[in-house]
């Protein structure tokens, strides 16, 4: 149960309003997806709102964050605009990276947005990078990179968080532990039962977190962050939480129960806090319905958008891809 203890109002109407955005663009995509109007694979973020909701409300506008895969959520909660990330999808010249990135790989370094990435743990290596950068420049700047459960396993895990360990970089990793490596369930390839355990190896906080709690996500990610920014080092945050949908959509989920995920449907994110706001008079039953209504008008303005916005011209595919050397 979602309580607000330790969060102003205002934070935790926010924290509400960047979870309904999400679940609604999320959403939409999958349905766009099913009709057969967005090409590629798309990922989707629902059930998992409260942890990119949580940590983003505890960032500046110009600190760093890298993603994954399943990274519209993310790109949402760090302040990039609907309408962008929906042309990106869509593969448009107005999409946030010109159509050349789509779904797994979208990016805007002005809100410090540095990418989704189709390499899992790929982004951990990207983070560790930003904040060496920020220690260099001495600009205060803090770094976040997300990654799932499966990445946990990977070198690139083992080696972001030993270099930003050893160097005491402003780095906060955070794991979503939604419990499934694309189709394979942790508990059958992780040889630690609590994730925040790998921490101790590097000789940094390792915080197990209830990643539907969007009070506990935003609250142990101002520990960690306000931590990494005063000069102490990086920390792990082991986020668990549950993803409602399958490994991408079409996904047939013959790995899991159709009655597991219904359980865990019980403890939405999204439906917890709004319970807790309206027992704590932050919020009323119309003020809640308005969100989700603003929610679902800026969402149809990105589709609209998006599906307005020209191709990119077959002759300038190879544009903006590579970066030539001098």
């Amino acid at each position: 149960m979602s309580t607000i203890d330790g969060m102003t109002p205002d934070r935790a109407a926010h924290i509400h309003r960047t979870m309904v955005r999400i679940r609604v663009f999320e959403s939409r995509v999958e349905e766009l997806f099913k009709a057969g109007k967005l090409p590629g694979f798309v990922h989707t973020y629902i059930g998992q709102e409260a942890i990119a909701a949580g940590v983003c409300a505890a960032l500046q506008p110009d600190d760093y964050i890298t993603s994954t895969h399943r990274g519209h959520g993310h790109a949402i909660a760090k302040g990039m605009a609907m309408g962008p990330i929906m042309a990106e999808l869509y593969g448009k010249e107005t999409g946030a990276c010109r159509g050349r990135g789509g779904s797994m790989h979208v990016a805007d370094f002005s809100v410090g947005m540095l990418g989704a990435n189709g390499i899992v743990a790929g982004g951990l290596g990207i983070a560790t990078g930003a904040a060496l950068s920020a220690r260099y420049r001495e600009s205060g700047q803090v770094a976040v990179g997300f990654f799932g459960d499966g990445g946990i396993n990977k070198g690139t895990f083992h080696e972001a968080l030993n270099f930003a360990a050893a160097h005491r970089l402003a780095v906060v990793f955070v794991c979503e532990n939604n419990q499934y490596a694309q189709f394979t369930s942790r508990l059958r390839t992780t040889s630690v039962e609590n994730l925040a355990d790998r921490a101790a190896a590097y000789g940094i906080p390792g915080i197990t977190v209830d990643g539907n709690d969007p009070n506990q996500t935003h609250l142990r990610s101002m520990e960690a962050v306000e931590r990494a920014r005063s000069g102490l080092g990086p920390s792990l945050l082991n986020m668990e939480t549950y993803r409602f949908g399958g490994h991408y959509v079409g996904d047939a989920e013959v790995y899991r129960e159709a009655s597991e995920v219904e359980d865990r449907r019980q403890s939405d994110p999204i439906r917890t806090w709004e319970r807790a706001l309206s027992d704590h008079g932050i919020m009323t039953e119309v003020g809640l319905k308005t969100i989700w209504k603003e929610a679902e008008a800026e969402t149809e303005a990105a589709v609209r958008y998006a599906e307005n916005s020209p191709d990119p011209e077959v002759s300038t595919a190879l544009d903006f891809v590579f970066t030539a050397g001098s």
